[in-house]
């Protein structure tokens, strides 16, 4: 795909909002702007959001902002929408985590297929790309609520993605960063979870390498 003067959409959490970095400029969506000197971008990125729907509320309403609410509202329109989320539905998400026969938002499974049907039925010129999440320090642990860990979140994207026909690029396993390595931790991350600068750019780098081979 030649990227250059292509708009790109993205939707995601505290990543994609730019936690952990220096400055917006340093942003993975921003980065990776510049280097494929694309025409434009529309980032919706939210910190604390989910990809599924969440049973109990927040004590902040913004966070309770899911993927899949989020893209029914929003005007995601573009060459390229990139959806990068999930760490959060692992960490601190209440839904439980289904099956891929699931077809409504209520569980992490469903959301992710939902998500991507809706996606491609309401914006067919757009080249639908989801990525998975990085690894965490920590991401080993079964979650509480599901008992899933981290990698099972990113393997559910990357079956849906074979499933519905998406795009996945999988930085759970091709980023190569490992946070609960105490030397990617502190050269990637700023708290084991959130990449610094660095990690941004390993982010739009390997998004840069995906897109153009598309």
């Amino acid at each position: 795909m030649e990227l250059k003067g292509k708009r790109i959409t993205f939707l995601g959490d505290s990543i994609t909002e730019g936690w952990g970095t220096s400055d917006a400029r340093f942003r993975y969506d921003n980065v990776l702007a510049e280097k494929a000197q694309l025409g434009s971008i529309f980032t919706d990125g939210i910190g604390g959001t989910r990809i599924a729907y969440q049973r109990r509320a927040s004590d902040d309403p913004r966070r309770d902002l899911y993927f899949c609410g989020r893209a029914a509202a929003l005007d995601l329109s573009g060459d390229v929408i990139v959806v990068f989320g999930g760490t959060n539905d692992y960490g601190h998400g209440d839904a439980p985590f289904g099956t891929a026969e699931d077809k409504t938002p209520d569980t992490f499974c469903g959301a992710v297929g939902w998500l991507m049907r809706f996606l491609r039925g309401r914006y067919p010129a757009s080249k639908v790309v989801f990525m998975t999440p990085m690894r965490r320090q920590g991401g080993g642990v079964p979650s509480p609520v599901t008992g899933k860990t981290l990698a099972e979140y990113a393997d559910a994207i990357v079956k849906a993605g074979e499933r519905y026909g998406v795009e996945v690029l999988d930085l759970y396993n091709t980023l190569g960063v490992d946070p609960d390595n105490e030397d990617d931790r502190a050269r990637y991350t700023i708290d084991g979870l959130h990449p610094n600068d660095a990690g941004h750019e390993l982010i739009a780098e390997a998004l840069y390498r995906r897109l153009i081979s598309l």
